[in-house]
């Protein structure tokens, strides 16, 4: 049981650091993130390259669920993160988030 000072102490560390972000203006509820996306990012485009799926084009279904990434540590990620992860490899022109006819995918260059 800490003081709600020492909590916000710990939630600021936490959010300096990338691990949580706010969700409401009021700072009443949080998202903790054991990985940053871009450590997720990271580890996705590491399996891709190590695998040679580079220009390969997955959907985010196959990524998160499939069984090719079966015990991969992103495996089971939730969609939301994993949305985030892909977005910071489409910022590095690694990978590029698409449309496809049943939900989204993303290619990797």
């Amino acid at each position: 049981k800490l003081p709600l000072e020492s909590i916000q102490v710990v939630l600021e560390e936490l959010r300096k650091n990338g691990n949580l972000e706010w969700l409401d203006k009021n700072k009443t509820s949080f998202l903790i993130m054991w990985r940053r996306p871009e450590e997720w990012g990271k580890l996705i485009y590491q399996w891709v390259s190590k695998n040679g799926l580079t220009n390969s084009v997955f959907t985010l279904y196959e990524l998160a669920s499939g069984d090719d990434t079966e015990g991969e540590e992103f495996h089971g990620l939730d969609e939301a993160m994993l949305l985030r992860a892909l977005q910071t490899l489409q910022q590095e022109h690694k990978a590029e988030i698409i449309t496809l006819d049943d939900g989204r995918g993303v290619k990797f260059f």
